[in-house]
């Protein structure tokens, strides 16, 4: 990819997870920077549309996570707009978001996961009966967010319901898990190729938000300590969690690996964080990638100059199927 592309890094958002998003876009720009490429910090709200006729880019790197950055939204208006985009497209990026279909996605193509049902936020009152034998502990999580916003452990029926209360302030349904006890593991997958799997030892209960985001809170370990029959069979699972939502790009797949030498995929990320304390660009690390290389490599994944009713020219516009974007700004 040619270094005079105008490289646009959407970050911000209007998900909870807009704070990280900055920290992984402000980490972005400045490796593209160094890098020598043409890049430009663009904040993500409800009028991005306008900021990209108005403002436009070649090719967008996509420094958003949860809700409206990682579910596909985002990369359905980029679609619209022709703009070529990192990560991967509108029904993975959705797929993967919505914690309840890729748990159904692994099930029907054999990929372990731990026990799960689902329950509207307006049906908490049914909580205990829907419950039933399921069992404790159990692990609850909004259906459809990301960097552990909103998930914890209950142990007992009222810790359950007021996790169940505190996920539904993030989303309208929510996700209850069978707590399964284990090492936490993630694999890093580049074009659907595994780069190493790291093993994250929280301090905390689990690998919650502040264990994630705040340093020395976590001790990690990479390789992660598994034998090399195990550690191979955990990359493939990896690799097999992506084929199943059609992810491309690059990617992060959370695993969990039991004493009793099961593992279970928890959930593919389609834009992994790419902060100093996130976990792809450790792992990356481990492969030989710096974290500008890593960077690169993401950019150069985007698909720009690949699609034919894309004509990169930054000034000038990118086009969609030959209609040049002022021509779409005036057509608001």
């Amino acid at each position: 990819m040619t270094k005079q592309v105008r490289v646009g890094v959407l970050m911000g958002g209007i998900g909870p997870e807009h704070d990280i998003s900055i920290a992984t876009g402000e980490a972005v720009h400045a490796a593209l920077l160094r890098k020598g490429y043409d890049a430009v910090k663009v904040y993500v709200d409800s009028d991005i549309d306008r900021v990209l006729r108005q403002d436009p880019i070649d090719v967008a790197f996509l420094a958003l996570h949860g809700p409206y950055g990682e579910d596909g939204c985002i990369q359905g208006l980029l679609e619209l707009m022709g703009i070529p985009y990192t990560g991967s497209g509108v029904l993975p990026s959705a797929l993967a978001m919505d914690k309840l279909k890729a748990k159904e996605l692994f099930r029907l193509y054999n990929v372990p996961t731990p026990p799960y049902y689902a329950l509207d936020a307006g049906d908490l009152d049914r909580l205990e009966a829907v419950h039933g034998s399921f069992g404790y502990p159990a692990f609850v999580k909004p259906r459809r967010a990301g960097s552990s916003v909103g998930a914890g452990k209950a142990s007992d029926p009222r810790e359950l319901f007021e996790r169940c209360s505190e996920a539904a302030r993030f989303d309208d349904s929510v996700l209850v898990e069978r707590f399964v006890a284990g090492r936490e593991i993630a694999v890093g997958i580049l074009d659907g190729r595994a780069l190493g799997a790291i093993e994250i030892a929280p301090k905390g209960r689990f690998y919650d938000y502040k264990s994630k985001y705040q340093a020395g809170q976590s001790e990690y370990h990479l390789p992660a300590r598994l034998s090399p029959t195990r550690y191979k069979g955990v990359l493939n699972l990896a690799e097999r969690a992506v084929r199943c939502v059609g992810a491309t790009g690059a990617t992060r797949v959370d695993m969990l690996v039991t004493e009793g030498e099961n593992e279970y995929v928890l959930e593919v990320n389609t834009l992994p964080g790419l902060t100093p304390t996130s976990l792809l660009p450790k792992i990356a690390g481990g492969a030989g990638y710096s974290f500008d290389d890593l960077c690169v490599a993401i950019l150069e994944r985007s698909g720009l100059g690949m699609k034919a009713d894309v004509r990169s020219n930054a000034r000038g516009g990118a086009t969609l199927s030959g209609a040049p974007r002022a021509a779409l700004a005036d057509a608001e």
